[in-house]
């Protein structure tokens, strides 16, 4: 099991960034991702892998003014 955005998701093996987004059904444009606290550049997304137990934290940037 991880935490994404304080709430318990399903872990399975293999899993990246890219995987929970995609799971979650996040479909911003511009998104903020930290994995245990640390920031992860959107690079990393499809190859960085979440392991079971890992807090993942995704949040969206809006413009607004």
């Amino acid at each position: 099991m991880i935490t994404v955005n304080t709430k318990e998701h399903p872990w399975h093996k293999g899993m990246t960034v890219r995987t929970v987004i995609e799971e979650k059904g996040y479909t911003f444009t511009h998104l903020v991702v930290r994995v245990n606290g640390s920031p992860l550049h959107e690079s990393l997304y499809d190859s960085f892998e979440i392991h079971d137990g890992d807090e993942v934290l995704v949040l969206h940037l809006m413009a607004g003014g």
